[in-house]
């Protein structure tokens, strides 16, 4: 009996035990959970985020290591004076802006038009064809030209028909005429040969000589390019029969492809400029003839046919001019598009503000004005845009947290709730190191390690609060100093001391 009870107690003992240690190891878990928030904001401020310095773009929503580089997290607040929630732009120092090759570029507004430039292929102009047919039976005795694509002069010989139809009118006209007949039917013969199409120089030649002509050459109408050749020397022929087709070249067609964005801002008698594409120094007066009514639906693009003057005879179907097309001139605000970072669907720039802070800025853009592109909305003449080194400017600005990458500003857990009555006292770190370099708005020191950041040994720059401040401070001299989260540059210079030469560790 004593047993049982000696073996109950220590089991309950055992129990209590237990009970007790969980009861400590809960305790104690919440005392270390509230220890990293008490660590996490020290002074009551409110935390933002948490990211390596060094490696600036990831966020961390809480502290630990940091897992590019042997340091802890550092915290960025939301009322740090490197950039707030509610900043709308980010401060470089200039010495950084030189660094960074960054260069700017003004607003200004210039007049304009909407011109474009177009490839278009030379074709015939087929209101200048000309078609030459014959309209009596007989055969082609002789042919001048024999080969398609031959240029012909108007009045030049192409052809010798052979009509025995004509030798039967003409006889009868002129034995009218020898018997003297009244003029009535002289005249009445006459009409009947014009009516079977008897060239009047046929008639005139066999009232001269007082014989039938049967023979007639055929000469070309018009200055041009035998286009097509429809018979050959010795073929039967029949009224309606086509025997050239004469291509006239005095004008020509360009046909080109235009985007249909560009085809509605066109209107018939629009000058153009023609420039042969296989030599530059040849260009030709033009202008828009038509705009065809035929869309194509795989590259959205509509056919466009200018009038191209070709006095000179030096283009040919085939060729590839390129068309500059003028529009009407208008007054547009222009910046460079080398400044405009095109995002998908937003177009951004990013624009100096008075104060000298940078703000990124959407913009509506218009038309590429050769190396400028036209601003629609979104900027006022005269404002600077930064010309090159945006993205560099977007680098350093998520090192302030401010741009957060051209994208909305990242929230403050628990956003709403009222600010501080009066902002925390500022942390002051110390370390000590070697001076690199001075410039104006800062100096740049190899520290060691700095063990209230849990920061390693590096190197980096730290702000001053004045251009003048720490006049004594020369490159190579070893220090000691103090400095707070702040200022430009992320971190400013408190206090610094020379030490005695050797004594940096």
């Amino acid at each position: 009996m004593n047993r049982k009870l000696t073996t109950g107690v220590s089991l309950l003992a055992a129990l209590l035990l237990a009970a007790g240690a969980f009861h400590l190891g809960r305790k104690t878990g919440q005392a270390a959970d509230a220890s990293i928030a008490a660590a996490a904001t020290p002074d009551g401020r409110k935390v933002l985020y948490w990211h390596d310095p060094m490696v600036p773009g990831p966020r961390f929503d809480k502290p630990g290591k940091s897992p590019f580089m042997d340091m802890q997290l550092v915290p960025v607040y939301a009322d740090s004076a490197t950039g707030t929630a509610s900043d709308a732009g980010v401060k470089i120092s200039p010495a950084v802006q030189q660094n960074l090759g960054i260069r700017y570029a003004s607003v200004r507004r210039t007049e304009a038009s909407s011109s474009f430039e177009a490839i278009g292929s030379v074709q015939f102009d087929e209101r200048l064809n000309v078609t030459v047919q014959t309209r009596v039976a007989g055969y082609v005795e002789h042919l001048s030209v024999r080969a398609p694509m031959e240029r012909v002069r108007k009045g030049q010989p192409l052809a010798t028909l052979f009509a025995p139809d004509w030798l039967g009118p003409q006889n009868e006209w002129l034995a009218l005429k020898r018997s003297g007949v009244s003029a009535d039917l002289a005249a009445a013969a006459r009409e009947r040969m014009r009516a079977m199409s008897i060239p009047p120089e046929l008639i005139r030649r066999s009232e001269e000589i007082g014989t039938a002509q049967a023979r007639y050459v055929l000469t070309a109408p018009i200055d041009g390019v035998v286009a097509e050749l429809g018979v050959r020397e010795g073929v039967a022929v029949t009224p309606g029969t086509t025997l050239f087709r004469i291509a006239g070249l005095q004008k020509v067609w360009a046909v080109a492809e235009i985007p249909e964005a560009q085809a509605v801002r066109l209107a018939r008698g629009q000058k153009a400029k023609a420039v042969l594409q296989a030599d530059a120094s040849q260009s030709f007066d033009g202008a828009l003839d038509e705009i065809l009514p035929e869309i194509n639906t795989a590259t959205r693009t509509l056919k466009a046919r200018f009038e191209v003057d070709n006095r000179s005879g030096k283009l040919t179907p085939g060729m590839l001019l390129r068309l500059q097309v003028a529009g009407p001139a208008s007054s547009r605000l222009v910046v460079p598009s080398e400044a405009v970072i095109r995002t998908g669907r937003r177009a951004v720039v990013i624009v100096r503000k008075a104060d000298g802070a940078f703000e990124p800025r959407d913009v509506l853009t218009g038309t590429d004005i050769g190396d400028d592109t036209e601003v629609v909305s979104g900027l006022a003449e005269g404002e600077q845009v930064v010309a090159s080194g945006q993205f560099l400017i977007d680098s350093e600005a998520r090192l302030r947290s401010v741009l957060g990458n051209m994208a909305a500003p990242v929230a403050a857990p628990g956003a709403g709730a009222s600010a501080p009555a009066s902002a925390p006292a500022a942390v002051l770190h110390k370390a000590e190191g070697k001076v690199e370099s001075v410039a104006p708005d800062g100096i740049t020191i190899s520290h060691g390690p700095v063990a209230t950041l849990q920061w390693p040994a590096m190197t980096m720059g730290f702000a001053k609060a004045a251009p003048g401040a720490f006049p004594d401070i020369k490159p190579g001299d070893p220090v000691r100093f103090e400095f707070k989260e702040g200022g430009p540059m992320g971190y400013e210079l408190v206090s610094i001391q020379r030490l005695p030469s050797g004594a940096s560790k």
